[in-house]
């Protein structure tokens, strides 16, 4: 029995740009159900208390429809059930690494740069909450360069963030700095490591979906979808 998948997302959100990056990269066919979660949807906490995106809901394999809430859970389950296109390597140190990347995005990078730009950039402006405060945006912006500077002193050893495989650390990086590229704040050339590795993972078929991304009121920089940059 075939099954069938909606994954409910906002465009903008990193963590629902993983969860669109494995399921295109894995080839699996989706709908595609965008949430304003800020306005907190009955629809949407019927499925996740949380009210937060994304959330996979399949049907055709069980009795009841399968609800994966949030990312980590998402990405786990897709990696146990299509295989086929592995995004964790099956070496024991390496998956570990792509663990580690995850968790870092999802947790550091996300509240110390997020948590200043992608709040005064974008949530003000779905909350109706004012203008963006400079002095946040520039604490936000040097936190940026000093998570960029770690990834450049990883990559000269690694084919991919997590060494040799693309991974999952590889969807949960580009899944947040695409949203800041949105906005224009990566200073990619003084990160030449860190855009070229970004132009390689820009450039899959998996990726293309993100750059036709819009939001009204909220266009994109002038290169956010240009694949040479």
């Amino acid at each position: 029995m075939s099954i069938e998948r909606t994954l409910h997302h906002f465009p903008l959100d990193p963590a629902s740009r993983q969860a669109r990056l494995a399921m295109t990269e894995k080839r699996l066919e989706f709908r595609e159900q965008i949430e304003r979660y800020w306005e907190r949807p009955a629809s949407l906490t019927k499925l996740n208390a949380s009210g937060m995106t994304p959330v996979l809901v399949e049907t055709g394999g069980e009795a009841r429809p399968l609800v994966l809430c949030e990312t980590h859970a998402v990405l786990e389950h897709l990696e146990e059930t299509c295989p086929e296109t592995p995004l964790l390597s099956k070496g024991p140190a390496e998956r570990a690494e792509a663990r580690r990347l995850m968790h870092w995005f999802d947790r550091k990078f996300d509240a110390e740069v997020n948590g200043l730009l992608l709040h005064e950039k974008m949530e003000k402006r779905l909350l109706s909450l004012g203008a963006p405060e400079y002095g946040a945006m520039r604490q936000g912006r040097e936190a940026l360069r000093l998570h960029l500077g770690y990834i450049e002193t990883l990559l000269p050893h690694r084919n991919w963030l997590a060494g040799e495989a693309l991974s999952l650390g590889d969807f949960a990086a580009a899944a947040h700095l695409s949203v800041i590229d949105y906005f224009g704040d990566v200073p990619w050339t003084d990160f030449p490591a860190v855009k070229t590795w970004y132009m390689r993972i820009k450039s899959r078929p998996c990726f293309r979906p993100l750059l036709a991304d819009r939001w009204p009121g909220m266009p994109p920089a002038a290169d956010y979808d240009n694949l040479d940059f």
